[in-house]
């Protein structure tokens, strides 16, 4: 089950089409299907694949990433790190993914077909700040380029393209690389960047964002050459709609000829939805032609659907029932999963270790495969098993039996981020098991490094009670600005707990919903949680 498509059902269709947080999309055309990756930061497994016929209903089918690189490093959550604004190409009969981390520099990976199997992750360039890569594979001259953009945080720089020859197989670079645009020297630009490479009726094409991912526009550039003089020119802004930031993404050609942009908007808490807009060419009075994107220059809201055949109503899976013990693939652990982890196999439900907590001042801890847990609570747990936060007002469920018989032991649903609240069962010292509210507010800059005593413990949200037979049925309803309500059913029907929380994201990330199941350390065993049924629905 999933939550309600984009499609209208009368040929038409409503934005957002992806309407959670699919982050910097790229979009590409193989034969009659359409594929789509996005932005995936610290998360495991990485780089997810959705696949659609018509560019409205889509589907995820997997993720091409199954852990980041160094595997070492993302052992712990580093949740605005990692995968950052991805290109997804075709070429020699391969799929290609080309994206920058900033603190490693450009990868790439590369597959026969769309689900695998994928190569593992190769450095074409090492260094700081190298973001948002493209490749560009000429077909006419037989040339490969690749673009990249600058992060100021890592690298002092920001605002401009800087580009280069590559090697045809993708292993490398020809040269030390061209400043190709500096958005400095262009009036009113700033933050360029999210550069997609194109050839097209002559030119070389970069279709890039600027201003910010919350009031930004999309820009277009051409030149007769790669390494330049490019112009530019905008072709997508906010005008008197309500749609934020219109920009970053890709466009696309369908079988039938026409052309499309898929695009993110920037909505707080539930991340950088996507959305579609239709897109054309149109003549300047050099004699040349620019692109044209949604109504003039503005994102539409409800649009015709692409000349295409029509498609059975879909949208990226939400629920599970997690059959055999095994969870779908909507899911994705906080950092690289280790050793211990692996759901145990079970025909009700999801069955999760109990892992155990680490003192983060402990040094050895820091590589263990254990959980780190400290005043920061679970932003610092490796092992929440979390999904995106849908876009549009819903309710979300599940069940939840605590079978650790540790005192400390605790599992819940949780909304994450850089505040985060939670729900869920814990043991008490007596052996009973109690219904348990608890949040953390937002860190403060320069918190992470700080002494754990000036830290912001996790708290409780709500008075506890007991929940007499270790069973939970546990809701969060979720409206469209992303506020909260927490209820639960421990036996004697469902009763709100707790106030109105207002999720809130991470520096690029949208908010989570979450699984955990967490045992203190010490010497006895650890135990289980076994969550059931999990349901986001509609409520709008």
């Amino acid at each position: 089950m999933a939550l309600p498509s984009a499609d209208l059902g009368d040929g038409t269709y409503r934005n957002p089409v992806l309407d959670a947080d699919w982050s910097d999309p790229d979009v590409l055309r193989v034969g009659d299907d359409f594929y789509l990756t996005a932005s995936s930061f610290g998360r495991a497994p990485g780089l997810p694949l959705l696949h659609s016929r018509d560019l409205v209903n889509w589907t995820l089918v997997g993720h091409a990433l199954q852990r980041l690189e160094p595997a070492a490093e993302f052992a712990r959550p580093r949740h605005d790190r990692g995968v950052w604004a991805p290109s997804l190409r075709h070429h020699d009969d391969r799929f290609w993914i080309f994206w920058g981390d900033p603190d490693h520099g450009i990868f790439q990976i590369n597959a026969p077909r769309i689900r695998g199997p994928w190569t593992p992750p190769h450095l074409v360039k090492e260094g700081k700040g190298l973001i948002d890569a493209c490749p560009l594979w000429d077909e006419e001259s037989g040339e490969a380029y690749l673009v990249h953009a600058w992060a100021k945080s890592r690298a002092g720089v920001k605002n401009r393209l800087t580009g280069h020859r590559m090697r045809p197989d993708g292993t490398g670079l020809l040269d030390e690389g061209k400043v190709i645009v500096d958005a400095d020297r262009i009036p009113g630009w700033f933050t360029l960047e999210g550069p997609k490479a194109y050839r097209h009726d002559g030119w070389f094409w970069i279709f890039a964002p600027a201003g910010g991912v919350e009031t930004g526009w999309q820009g277009v550039l051409r030149s007769r050459g790669f390494f330049g003089p490019y112009e530019e020119k905008v072709v997508l802004e906010q005008g008197n709609t309500p749609v934020n930031g219109p920009h970053q993404g890709g466009w696309v050609r369908t079988s039938t000829g026409e052309d499309w942009f898929l695009h993110f908007q920037q909505r707080g808490a539930h991340g950088r939805v996507v959305h579609l807009q239709p897109m054309c060419w149109a003549g300047d009075e050099a004699g040349g032609c620019w692109p044209v994107l949604g109504d003039a220059g503005v994102p539409v809201a409800v649009h015709r659907k692409p000349d295409l055949p029509t498609q059975p109503p879909s949208a990226p899976a939400t629920d599970d029932d997690f059959p055999g013990g095994r969870f779908g693939r909507q899911w994705q652990w906080t950092a690289n999963p280790q050793d211990g982890w692996a759901p145990q196999h079970s025909g009700d439900g999801l069955r999760l270790s109990c892992v155990r907590a680490r003192d983060p001042r402990d040094p050895g801890g820091l590589g263990d495969p254990c959980a780190l847990y400290d005043p920061y609570g679970l932003r610092t747990l490796p092992h929440v098993l979390t999904q995106r936060l849908p876009g549009a007002a819903a309710t979300v469920e599940v069940g939840l039996r605590l079978d650790s018989e540790e005192p400390g032991a605790r599992a819940g649903l949780v909304v994450l981020g850089d505040a985060y609240r939670w729900i869920g069962l814990r043991r008490e010292p007596d052996g009973s098991v109690r219904l348990v509210h608890r949040f953390a507010e937002p860190l403060t800059p320069g918190a992470v490094a700080a002494p754990p005593e000036q830290r912001t413990a996790e708290r409780d949200a709500a008075s506890s009670f007991e929940a007499p037979d270790g069973r939970a049925r546990l809701w969060i309803e979720i409206g469209a600005d992303a506020r909260c309500r927490f209820s639960c059913d421990v036996g004697g029907g469902r009763q709100p707990t707790g106030q109105v929380f207002a999720a809130t994201p991470w520096r690029w990330v949208g908010a989570l919903l979450g699984l955990f199941a967490l045992a203190p350390d010490g010497g006895g065993p650890a135990g289980a949680a076994m969550f059931t049924r999990f349901r986001v629905t509609a409520t709008r």
